[in-house]
């Protein structure tokens, strides 16, 4: 598949480790042994050392090259606590840091952040929030982001052609709303963080080898529609060119006119992206987790992610109905993003 060539081309380069905050889950460890027997990154599993062993052996999967790391015997989990305590300075004590990092999820992230592991993978068991809070209060969001978001990519072979395409935000931010200061005074609009999820997902897209095409969705084509989500998409698409002035993006777009050349015709003909879409934006996570998900269950696409975007380092999630096969291709996509 030629979006992991790249990735493996990275890994390659250059050897990384990844943490699996979930050290004992069946898909977890077959994606380790995979992972570790063709030699593609370090690997270090969370858990009780004698509990992931035994589940390695019930399932059959070599894990002999693995690191196992558990919370709760961690020989250096002092600095760790010292460490959290500094990042969270004024907001947790040592003790309250110390009882967090007994958790897997909270671990993991300190080991990224510590430089034990380059890429954190979690969420077999775990829920969303609890692989993104931890992230967001130990890795922290990157230079010039003010949220963390998220996109699917998504690929398909049709007649022969590879198609790859991606979608944001479809996991992490519920809704769009004006932030506001202490005084009342709005500091980041819900259009500019609508901009900023466009302008990170066409990275991300990039990244993968999409020359992407951002079409900023909604129920409305240049205004047919009024009310809902209309305004904020079309704020969103001037306030991306603000952030980044080269990007294709154009909306609102309803999704029709977005992929359909024949719709693009006669609703925007004009358009630098409409009829040619390949990085779609929702404007709430509804309709961007109907949405790939109609694209992966009928449209055919396999469909990777969320890959979270805004981090200093690569932490990624997983669905909790993942399999065995979808976590080592989100692995090689995580340890390759570092």
């Amino acid at each position: 598949m030629a979006m992991f060539d790249k990735l493996l081309a990275n890994l390659k380069a250059s050897a990384k480790t990844i943490v699996f905050t979930e050290g004992t889950d069946e898909r977890i460890l077959s994606a380790a042994d995979r992972l570790l027997k063709e030699e593609l990154m370090g690997v270090i599993l969370c858990g009780n050392v004698d509990d992931v062993k035994a589940a390695a052996s019930k399932g059959g999967f070599d894990i002999s090259k693995a690191q196992i790391l558990d919370p709760l015997t961690y020989e250096d989990m002092d600095s760790l606590v010292k460490m959290m305590a500094e990042l969270r300075k004024g907001k947790m004590t040592e003790d309250e840091c110390r009882e967090l990092l007994k958790k897997s999820n909270y671990f993991g992230t300190m080991l990224v952040k510590a430089g034990k592991a380059d890429a954190l993978l979690g969420g077999a068991t775990y829920s969303t929030a609890d692989t993104v809070r931890p992230a967001l209060q130990i890795i922290k969001t990157k230079k010039g982001s003010n949220l963390v978001s998220s996109s699917f990519i998504l690929f398909r072979e049709k007649d022969g052609a590879e198609e790859t395409i991606s979608m944001g935000d479809c996991a992490i931010n519920l809704a769009y709303t004006d932030r506001v200061d202490k005084e009342g005074n709005v500091v980041l609009t819900a259009a500019q963080q609508l901009a900023e999820v466009a302008v990170e997902t066409a990275r991300t897209a990039a990244f993968f080898g999409i020359d992407p095409k951002v079409a900023v969705l909604s129920f409305s084509t240049y205004g047919s529609g009024k009310g809902g989500t209309v305004q904020l998409s079309h704020d969103a698409v001037e306030a991306a060119r603000k952030i980044d002035p080269d990007l294709v993006i154009d909306g609102e777009f309803q999704f029709d006119a977005a992929v359909s050349a024949e719709v693009a015709k006669t609703k925007c003909p004009d358009s630098p992206v409409a009829g040619k879409a390949n990085t779609f934006i929702f404007p709430l996570i509804e309709a961007g987790n109907i949405g790939y998900k109609i694209a992966q269950r009928l449209g055919g696409f396999e469909a990777y992610g969320p890959i979270l975007q805004g981090l200093n380092a690569p932490i990624n999630d997983l669905s909790r109905g993942c399999n065995a096969d979808e976590v080592y291709k989100m692995a090689i996509i995580t340890a390759g993003m570092a």
